[in-house]
């Protein structure tokens, strides 16, 4: 059975709950809903929906890479956004991140009512670690 780590990086926000930033368990990892924080003051980064996919993206990118994991390790993407109408502005940034062709991960993208502290967009995600 493999052991359960918790993965965590001052270069993503701190958990603002009783959850870690990523679990990691033999070669797979889940990494928890981030939000659009700067890890470096924990406030919300204001803005378009473009900047705050940015700013989730990035902090997810901490996570992945303090697993020893990048973007190409993701296989399974949840997103949440306050809006559906910015699902394609969402989708433009999100393919900086993850370009078609390349193997992109699964996905589903959900409206919510209301994310943690009103933010526009949270994105979860899992890596298996292949190479």
């Amino acid at each position: 059975m493999a052991a359960k780590r918790v993965i965590a990086t001052e270069d993503a926000p701190a958990a603002i709950g009783p959850y870690s930033q990523g679990i990691l368990v033999g070669d797979t990892l889940y990494c928890s809903g981030q939000i659009p924080l700067d890890p470096k003051t924990g406030e919300l980064v204001n803005g378009t929906i473009e900047a705050q996919t940015r700013q989730v993206l990035d902090n997810l990118g901490a996570v992945l890479r303090a697993a020893g994991m990048d973007y190409g390790d993701v296989v399974s993407v949840t997103i949440f956004i306050d809006d559906m109408d910015n699902f394609a502005r969402v989708n433009q940034v999100y393919g900086e991140y993850f370009r078609v062709g390349e193997q992109p991960p699964a996905r589903c993208t959900v409206e919510a009512a209301r994310l943690p502290r009103d933010a526009r967009v949270e994105i979860s995600l899992i890596a298996i670690k292949t190479r």
